[in-house]
């Protein structure tokens, strides 16, 4: 069936929904309960977030500002993750901006929706929409970057497989993405029923390889869970705590994916399998990457953290693993499509884009939705990161001040729903406030020294859009 009007998701929330029918039709809207939304939600939601430790330990250590992989520097980074991941993750959105839904919808242009309906014909509205366009253009920005960087990340793993896979990392990741972005016409109902099973298992791959480490240096769980080591990781070595935080922040990238696709899963199975399931298995993962490192002689260590993923798994799960990575960064890319897909749909409806062709690629299911010019301009794009930068460390330059820039602004609409919708009192909202704005401006400033290595790039990419947008 195809369309050339936008109007099939309704009213100016159906990101979420979109995003998450899109691929996870067959899990069931109306399912018998919180745990069947839960699961669902673990095949669409996390799919960005949990891609995450194929790099973001490598790249701190091993990235374009190295650090050294020593006792202090493992123990400060890996309470740095930790510690973003409830601060970041859990404390400003899963308990906190979740709560602000227009309708029971999440993201960045539901917000804005949700601002402009409460506040009028205010003056002060205009700049507070021309932020959330600009956080929306730098999703676009995100959305070309992610699946490069997770898909290129993951087929990196065959080398250990093979090493004569490695003059084809390249060809075979284009390969997985032109595959990816061919079939989006079609529609993903189908492959939609396997995502959560196939990310069930990878989590529980990544809690496994953690444990295998972990049970060599139980000591680094403590390690981990104790603040003062990333704030001795500050005050012993300020300046490289502050570099390091431009790789720590890969980590959580995919924290706004849980606000957009709360549409269609609720803010409840959201938290509970973030809490109970995703949130533990990628601490595990992260500290047995840390642990094995620890346990390395300071030698052998510069191999290891050159790759720590791909190097914590014993030789006979080497494809298995490098199978499961692939297809976890897959669907990862996937549900960043798709939230385009959504998120045009819905800058259409809001009026800050022309009228595009619009198919609805599901007779039952209103919310999956495929945008040819989107999609292929996307596909194009990727392919250019991909042959530009050439690795995922290459790109991780180039990822990370979008998502910071994007997490800034939500901070900022935050504001504005604390006060005028919520009417919180000034000593309640403006401690919670500072902590946000306080990471927040840690994190964006400490991807701004990745401008000159490839950081131009989103920033470039978003400003673009942001034009187009507004003109």
């Amino acid at each position: 069936m195809t369309a050339e009007s936008p109007q099939a998701a309704g009213g100016a929330g159906g990101a979420a929904t979109a995003a998450a029918e899109t691929v996870h039709y067959g899990h069931g809207h109306h399912s018998d309960g919180r745990l069947k939304l839960a699961v669902g939600a673990i095949g669409v939601v996390f799919g960005d977030i949990g891609t995450s430790p194929l790099y973001a330990f490598r790249e701190t250590f091993a990235g374009h500002h190295p650090i050294e992989a020593d006792r202090l520097h493992i123990y400060g980074v890996l309470s740095l993750v930790f510690w973003s991941m409830m601060l970041v993750v859990t404390f400003k959105y899963v308990l906190t901006i979740m709560k602000a839904d227009n309708k029971g919808e999440g993201g960045s242009l539901a917000l804005l929706a949700l601002i402009s309906r409460s506040s009028g014909e205010k003056r002060w509205t205009w700049p507070i929409i021309l932020l959330g366009v600009f956080a929306t253009a730098l999703f676009y920005g995100d959305s070309m970057i992610t699946p490069a960087m997770s898909v290129l990340s993951a087929t990196e793993g065959l080398s250990y497989v093979n090493k004569g896979f490695e003059p084809y990392i390249v060809p075979i990741a284009l390969a997985i993405l032109i595959g990816i972005f061919a079939i989006q016409s079609r529609g993903t109902a189908k492959v939609g029923m396997l995502f959560g099973p196939i990310m069930l298992a990878y989590f529980t791959m990544l809690a496994i390889l953690g444990l295998i480490h972990i049970v060599d240096h139980p000591g680094i769980i403590l390690e981990t869970l104790n603040p003062v080591n990333a704030l001795r990781f500050f005050y012993v070595d300020g300046f490289t705590a502050f570099i390091a935080l431009g790789a720590v922040v890969l980590a959580v990238t995919g924290a706004e994916a849980l606000y957009a696709d709360m549409g269609h899963f609720g803010r409840g199975p959201i938290g509970l399998s973030w809490l109970t399931f995703v949130l533990p298995a990628l601490m595990l993962n992260y500290m047995g990457q840390g642990a094995m490192v620890l346990e390395a002689d300071m030698g052998p260590r510069g191999d290891l953290i050159a790759d720590p993923f791909f190097q914590m798994m014993p030789d006979a799960w080497q494809v298995p693993v490098v199978i499961l990575a692939i297809l976890a960064t897959i669907i990862a890319s996937q549900a960043v499509i798709s939230g385009a897909f959504s998120l045009t749909q819905q800058a259409i409806q809001l009026g800050f884009m022309p009228r595009l062709r619009v198919e609805h690629t599901s007779a039952s299911a209103q919310g999956q939705i495929y945008i040819p010019m989107v999609n292929w301009g996307l596909m194009v794009m990727v392919i250019i990161l991909v042959l530009f930068f050439g690795s995922s460390s290459n790109l991780a330059a180039a990822y990370g001040i979008a998502v910071t820039g994007a997490m800034f602004i939500d901070t900022c609409l935050l504001s504005v729903v604390l006060f005028t919708l919520w009417k919180w009192p000034a000593w309640k909202a403006l401690p919670v406030l500072a902590i946000f704005f306080i990471v927040d401006i840690a994190y964006f400033g400490a991807n701004l020294i990745k401008v000159p290595d490839g950081g131009w790039v989103p920033l470039a990419i978003g400003l673009i859009i942001f034009t187009l947008l507004t003109t």
